[in-house]
């Protein structure tokens, strides 16, 4: 009997990019939605993940947080998915750079914070158009971010770029588009999204 999975979520969160992760890998598992405020701080949920955050994913005995972390320790526990490659090293390079200077700089952007020329070299990621050069650059090279096959690290920073094209928040660089094009029209994140947008909450009116 295999460790049960189950993901912590919520469908308005990067647990998105967990439960896509989760199809890829395709294991049974299990999602629990927790509404923000009360219930992500509540006792119970802080013992699983002390930040009162989501995603958080528990598999048996062990809890794992942050997306790239669940795609990396994913792709890891489930070889047989093929979702890590035998050279990890772009594969390590793009699912972090994702996960820090990409997403900071993206989310910089929709907060609107402009960070001085003569201070980026503080904030670790420059500017924008500094981390889209880098991912158009790689994307000419390879049609996925780690090499010639779809990675844990197309899930994890190519949701980043994803939602980055949907709400305006990077440009809509022809490269990205097209790789974006080519990895949204997986089954597995087709699967994903069904299931979460079925959680989603009624509009208003």
């Amino acid at each position: 009997m295999t460790d049960s999975l189950i993901l912590y979520s919520n469908p308005m969160s990067r647990g998105r990019i967990a439960r896509w992760m989760l199809e890829e890998i395709g294991q049974p598992y299990e999602v629990r939605y927790l509404d923000y405020g009360a219930p992500m701080k509540a006792p119970e949920y802080l013992a699983i993940n002390p930040m009162g955050k989501v995603p958080a994913l528990v598999h048996g005995t062990r809890v794992v947080t942050e997306y790239a972390a669940i795609c990396a320790y994913l792709a890891d526990a489930f070889p047989e998915a093929g979702l890590a490659p035998e050279d990890r090293s772009a594969y390590y390079r793009w699912l972090f750079f994702g996960a820090g200077p990409f997403e900071a700089t993206v989310i910089m952007k929709a907060l609107a914070v402009e960070v001085p020329e003569e201070r980026r070299g503080m904030v670790g990621f420059g500017a924008l158009a500094t981390t889209l050069d880098a991912l158009e650059t790689q994307l000419a090279r390879t049609p996925y971010l780690a090499g010639e096959s779809f990675s844990a690290a197309d899930v994890a920073t190519g949701s980043q770029i994803g939602w980055g094209l949907r709400f305006g928040t990077i440009e809509p660089r022809p490269a990205l588009q097209a790789y974006w094009d080519r990895i949204s029209a997986r089954p597995a994140l087709q699967r994903a999204n069904d299931a979460d947008n079925a959680a989603m909450p009624p509009k208003a009116g």
